[in-house]
């Protein structure tokens, strides 16, 4: 049998700290992912060291990855945010690419690359989101 707790606010045992519970469900992160982009063909499936609410990470093309959300997205106005690295390559940028294809709620797309912007595998990708679920 299932329970419910219904509660406003959360506190620690001294009641010097709360948190709403709105901020609570709201500043956590909806999805997120932890993969190895290097290796792969294009069109091919990459298994996840570690993910939440994700159900697939296909890769597209070299540095190019999309991201499908098993629950969907209220709208297609989340964050994006994460890191991506390569040993100890100069710095990598991982960003979501709007010039390219544009979130759906239910997937995000992309790209791992070096500052000047030309694509890289990345061995260390871990893409996350932010915003409402449907």
């Amino acid at each position: 049998m299932a329970s419910i707790l219904r509660v406003d606010t959360l506190t620690d045992a001294s009641s010097n700290n709360s948190t709403a519970m709105s901020t609570i469900n709201q500043g956590t992160a909806k999805s997120w992912v932890n993969f190895n982009g290097t290796g792969t063909s294009a069109g091919a499936t990459i298994t996840s060291r570690d993910s939440f609410n994700i159900s697939l990470v296909l890769d597209v093309a070299v540095g190019d990855y999309t991201v499908t959300i098993s629950s969907a997205m209220a709208n297609v106005n989340y964050a994006h945010v994460g890191t991506a690295g390569q040993g100890n390559t100069a710095l990598i940028n991982l960003s979501q690419c709007f010039d390219i294809a544009n979130p759906t709620t239910t997937a995000s797309r992309y790209q791992t690359a070096y500052v000047n912007g030309s694509l890289i595998e990345a061995s260390n990708v871990h893409p996350a989101l932010h915003g409402d679920l449907a």
